[in-house]
């Protein structure tokens, strides 16, 4: 048996940033990293489309992903002169009819209050800026012109890692099955090898089987798997301008190199929790709800290949589709850092600094994440995210 002063359960990218930050902000106590997949070859972090944006409704999101934006511009002072993640920052389109205007203007005014380079512009604009794009049934779109963009997940997900490496920190490949608590205190977990480790503190940054964790430690938390497909498709024409751009419908569409990358066509009407070990790509949605999308709103997009696919889960948070970031109210050594339904890669490094500043100084310093605590959970009472891609 061993123990350790913090346990962190998921070792992706929001555990290792917990890791990484704990370190930087001056812990110097015990951290123990278990993760069941150190390849990562089914993760949330690595099977996403490595993507960040400013184009959020709610200004706490906003923020954590401006964090991430500035580490990425200080990203050799930070992990070393051949740190580099790909960045391309190509930026995103969101679009919207008249339906979705009143929420595409409200988001805007949040994303300018907070200082993000956004752009709205109405559909006549919009078509002299793109040359290729349709606006057939769109009254506008946002356009982030600077901070927002592509990344690679891998490249990312390897300088934390590697960087734990020097921070003396116990990387346990392995699973928590089990959580043993004394009241309303964690006192330990049990690992798959059934090995027991006693902890002071216990961070949840387990992604899609987040909720399945904390049900361990008797605690409800409405965070489970959703199944997301992402294709890749060859198109006989290149566009170089083209920004991540997101139809009112849902699909969205983007450059990768020489080919071009698309999903969103899965309703979340009735959706249920995802068979967490189906990674099956569903062509069925390709073929009846993208390509129509694609070859109505970009018409040279009428003749494509579809080459490849994968499926990632999302850790979805079924109240609000927003983050769950805090400590329990009561079982004050378990810490949450999970369901953030599909943006969590870009807000993982902010999320991470947040809670390493709350564990060791005791309040939020950098980002004040007190919106995304637990209480809501308990009451019910949303969050709501609604710029949900």
């Amino acid at each position: 048996m061993a123990r350790y002063d913090v346990v962190i359960t998921g070792g992706a990218i929001v555990g290792s940033s917990i890791a990484y930050y704990l370190r930087e902000e001056g812990f110097t106590g015990s951290i123990a990293l278990v993760e069941r997949d150190p390849q990562f070859a089914h993760a949330a972090t690595t099977l996403s489309c490595a993507s960040i944006r400013q184009q959020f409704s709610i200004p706490e999101n906003i923020r954590l992903s401006q964090f991430t934006l500035g580490l990425f511009r200080r990203l050799k002072q930070e992990f070393g002169p051949d740190a580099d993640i790909g960045f391309r920052e190509g930026g995103y389109l969101i679009l919207a009819g008249d339906s979705g205007l009143p929420i595409l203007r409200a988001n805007h005014e949040a994303q300018m209050a907070e200082g993000a380079d956004i752009v709205l512009e109405d559909a006549e604009q919009l078509a002299k800026r793109f040359s290729w794009i349709s606006t057939e049934g769109i009254s506008a779109g946002a356009y982030g012109r600077t901070g927002e963009g592509w990344f690679d997940a891998h490249a990312m997900l390897g300088l934390f890692r590697k960087a734990l490496k020097t921070k003396n920190i116990d990387m346990i490949t392995s699973e928590v099955t089990g959580i043993e608590r004394s009241g309303n205190r964690v006192t330990a977990v049990t690992l798959a090898t059934g090995e027991r480790l006693e902890t002071g503190t216990l961070f949840n940054a387990a992604g899609p089987n987040a909720g399945k964790v904390a049900a361990m430690a008797g605690l409800a938390l409405p965070v489970e798997p959703r199944k997301r497909n992402v294709f890749v498709f060859e198109a006989r024409e290149k566009f170089a301008d083209m920004p991540l751009m997101v139809d009112p419908s849902g699909v969205y569409v983007r450059p990768e190199g020489s080919v071009y990358i698309t999903g969103g066509a899965e309703s979340e009407d009735g959706e249920l929790a995802a068979d967490p070990t189906d990674f099956n790509p569903d062509w069925g949605l390709f073929e009846e709800v993208i390509w129509p999308v694609l070859a109505t709103r970009v018409p040279a997009f009428e003749a494509i290949k579809a080459t490849q696919a994968w499926v990632g889960h999302y850790d979805y948070n079924a109240l609000d589709q927003n983050a769950v970031i805090g400590p329990h109210p009561e079982v004050q050594n378990f810490i949450f850092a999970n369901g953030f339904s599909g943006h969590g890669l870009q807000q993982a490094p902010a999320v991470g600094k947040a809670l390493a500043e709350l564990l060791v100084h005791g309040t939020y310093r950098t980002i004040d994440c007190s919106a995304f605590g637990y209480q809501r959970i308990a009451e019910g009472r949303a969050f709501r995210e609604l710029n949900v891609i």
